[in-house]
């Protein structure tokens, strides 16, 4: 019989390879989903939207507040929730890499050296009686034995089912970078939020220092006109509850300052506490743009990372399938071995001492108890589940900004009446004081006229505070910000 030569037998295993290789990728392919989209936003026929569309890459820079910018710009780089967020990227592209190594060789080298000795009584004595065994030929004195070689092993990805888990890894590499772009997102409304209400609480407590000034000398007129008799000590204790009431609020008041830009401060990825002298400083509320660009609901879809995200995943499920898939049909490897052993050190890389083997190998599931089918079902489970999510996460989307958009708009026609109102009761104020310093009218009305120009002034501080905060709910639910 003749030999077969090492590089035949390689040569030979080489071609099976390219056949086997030539097979099929098993499980379903994977098509984006058709999801429909309204042609404009039903929330959008409000005066001050821009339906145009829009570049929102940068758009806090619309509040045209240079702090506000600042501190976006800051938190990008250190925060700590992106952190975390660029490390599970940094995961999901090492198991892609494990998932890759999959559909290539794997070569051991391996080295072991051992002294044995054979007891004299194991031996055949027909065996002994003719010098021993020849392999245990010299046994009962010990004997050493060397062996080294390379081992490799090759199971080939005929149905596909390796290229499926590589699919699915940068699937999740995909939604990994998009998880992270999400996590911006969020920072960026975060900052600008917070950044407004503390401004917020600023020029909350601005008001009632003022009104408590105001209140202050209305207290003190009252006291004159008590030590003139021109006043009773009833009107005097009205005052003075006037003025303690309302410096009751301005405790409350710093403290939700002080929170506000504690929270800042841990967005920032810093100690609480350390921006206190950057904005202790009293600033105005971010003033508005003259136009909100929210552009069109089909641009949503392409640029809200949570959206994209969830369709990432849809299609790492959907590969999943074909993994599971695969293991359906038989598996094919080919192995091989090379190396030399020797009983002498002597002659351990001799001709005779070498030894190899190499051969292709097919193992075919028959029975597993319904396992196989199962995970399948498993994993189809599974896509479907993604699919869903996929179409919640576009509902939901498209619910976020009618509702900032409604939100937004709204807060405007009220902010409009608020402003009217302090208008108002600053000319009832005025009106009721000059009546009352002429004995025309109780103390009372003055203070009622206090008290409700005080809260309509908080009330417009809020609102202030509410449009500015809506516009950056509105620029968030766009998914805008990512894209630097």
């Amino acid at each position: 019989m003749r030999r077969i030569r090492p590089t035949a037998a390689i040569r030979a295993g080489v071609a099976v390879l390219a056949l086997l290789t030539a097979g099929c990728t098993v499980g379903p392919d994977y098509r984006r989903p058709d999801t429909p989209v309204p042609a404009m936003w039903s929330e959008a026929r409000y005066d001050g939207i821009d339906t145009r569309p829009a570049d929102l890459a940068r758009w806090w820079e619309e509040f045209n507040d240079p702090a506000l910018t600042r501190l976006v710009q800051r938190a990008a780089g250190s925060n700590l929730d992106l952190r975390l967020a660029e490390g599970r990227i940094r995961e999901a592209r090492a198991l892609r890499r494990v998932a890759e190594a999959g559909a290539w060789p794997s070569v051991d080298v391996s080295g072991s050296y051992s002294r044995s000795r054979t007891s004299e009584n194991a031996i055949a004595p027909s065996s002994q009686g003719s010098g021993g065994s020849p392999f245990f030929r010299g046994s009962n004195n010990g004997q050493d034995l060397f062996r080294s070689g390379f081992d490799s092993s090759w199971e080939i990805d005929v149905f596909g089912g390796v290229r499926r888990s590589v699919e699915s890894a940068d699937a999740t590499v995909e939604a990994s970078i998009e998880e992270r772009r999400d996590v911006l997102v969020t920072l960026l409304g975060d900052i600008a939020r917070n950044y407004i209400d503390l401004r917020g609480f600023q020029r909350r407590l601005a008001v009632a220092q003022n009104n408590l000034t105001a209140q202050q000398d209305s207290l003190e007129i009252t006291r004159v006109r008590f030590q003139a008799g021109l006043a009773n000590y009833l009107q005097v204790s009205q005052a003075e509850a006037q003025v303690n009431t309302t410096a009751a609020e301005i405790p409350a008041l710093e403290a939700l300052s002080k929170q506000a830009a504690h929270r800042l401060d841990v967005l920032l990825g810093i100690q609480p506490g350390a921006l206190s002298a950057e904005l202790s400083t009293d600033a105005p509320i971010p003033a508005l743009p003259p136009q909100a660009h929210v552009g069109l609901p089909s641009e949503l879809l392409r640029r809200r990372p949570d959206i994209r995200r969830a369709e990432r995943q849809l299609a790492a499920a959907n590969a999943e399938v074909g993994v599971a898939t695969a293991d359906l049909y038989p598996k094919f490897s080919l192995s091989g071995v090379f190396g030399v052993t020797s009983i002498s050190a002597s002659d351990w890389f001799s001709a005779p001492s070498r030894f190899w083997s190499i051969g292709p190998t097919i193992r075919w599931p028959i029975f597993d108890a319904g396992r196989i089918r199962a995970n399948i079902e498993v994993r189809n489970a599974r896509q479907e589940q993604a699919l869903t999510t996929y179409e919640k996460t576009v509902l939901t989307a498209f619910e976020d900004v009618e509702n900032a958009l409604v939100s937004y708009a709204k807060e405007q026609v009220r902010y409009r009446s608020l402003r009217d109102a302090v208008v108002a009761n600053r000319r009832a104020l005025a009106l009721a004081d000059e009546l009352y310093k002429n004995g025309l009218v109780d103390f009372l009305n003055v203070l009622d006229s206090q008290r409700s120009l005080y809260a309509a002034e908080d009330d417009l501080t809020r609102s202030e505070a509410a449009m500015a905060t809506n516009l950056v709910a509105l620029y968030k639910a766009l998914g805008g910000g990512w894209e630097n």
